[in-house]
């Protein structure tokens, strides 16, 4: 069983003051080791989250392409990855070595976290649910 997470939901009260509950409920995901001591510059980048994730042949090595490849993580069929999100779950990057790829490619590593969180409210503006977490092995 993966490990539990807490949901919040969100409530009204008749004051007109929010409040939080919280639940917990099992989370299904996949955890994939990205090792960051590759990353160099933009280009090895996308070399090593291509071979990591299986990247179709025609990605385009941009950002934009790497939001397209990661939107679909969790649809196989879409083509764009070979490992996938679990139905109904998150996939998990966990970056190995992240403090030394952020202080030696700063605008990489900002480029990683916009273009993280882009990719789950790209979704949640299709009416999907957030789908990548990042995680940090330093």
């Amino acid at each position: 069983m993966a490990a539990p997470h807490g949901r919040s939901t969100w409530s009204l009260d008749n004051s007109g003051s929010n409040f939080a509950t919280t639940e917990m409920v099992p989370m299904r995901y996949k955890q994939l080791v990205v090792d960051c001591d590759e990353i160099t510059d933009e280009a090895s980048f996308h070399d090593v989250f291509a071979r990591t994730l299986g990247f179709p042949k025609f990605y385009g090595r941009n950002m934009n392409a790497w939001i397209d490849c990661l939107t679909s993580i969790d649809a196989p069929s879409d083509g764009m990855t070979t490992v996938h999100a679990p139905d109904g779950g998150a996939f998990v990057l966990d970056l190995k070595e992240r403090r030394n790829f952020a202080a030696r490619c700063p605008d990489v590593y900002a480029a990683l976290i916009e273009c993280s969180a882009f990719v789950n409210w790209r979704r949640i503006e299709a009416g999907q649910t957030p789908v990548l977490v990042l995680s940090a092995r330093d």
